[in-house]
C-alpha cells in the first residue's frame, strides 16, 4: 500500500470534460489552404469569423492560399545588406567623396592647432 495521498496520479482539472461542463462548441468550418511545396493545412476556423485568405503551412512556414491550383509563390528573401550598402543607396561616389574631403580638411585644420 502507498501513502495516503487519495489523489495520487491526477492533476488539477483532470476529470471526465465534456460539453456538459465547457459549454457547446461554436459551429465550425474546415478550409484547406495549399502552398508552393504541396502542403495541404485545414484549420478550422468558427462558421460567423472572417476567413483569411492566407495561412501559414505549419510545415515548411511558406504562405499558402485557399487556390489549389495556384498557391501563392514564397516571398522573395532580401540578401543581408551591411551599413555601407545602405549608405550607398542614399548617397552618390561624389556625394560620398566630398564629404569625405570636408572631413580630412576638419582634421586637417585640427591638427594645425
Amino acid at each position: 500500500m502507498s501513502g495516503g495521498n487519495a489523489i495520487r496520479g491526477t492533476r488539477v482539472g483532470a476529470g471526465p470534460m465534456g460539453e456538459s461542463e465547457r459549454g457547446e462548441t461554436a459551429p465550425r468550418s474546415r478550409i484547406p489552404y495549399f502552398c508552393a511545396n504541396g502542403h495541404v493545412t485545414t484549420p478550422s476556423f468558427a462558421t460567423e469569423a472572417e476567413i483569411p485568405e492566407s495561412w501559414d503551412c505549419p510545415r515548411c512556414g511558406l504562405p499558402a492560399g485557399r487556390d489549389g491550383e495556384n498557391p501563392p509563390a514564397p516571398p522573395r528573401t532580401e540578401p543581408y545588406k551591411t551599413h555601407l550598402a545602405y549608405v550607398k543607396e542614399r548617397r552618390s561616389d561624389s556625394d560620398g567623396a566630398a564629404i569625405l574631403e570636408e572631413a580630412l580638411n576638419r582634421l586637417r585644420a585640427s591638427r594645425e592647432l
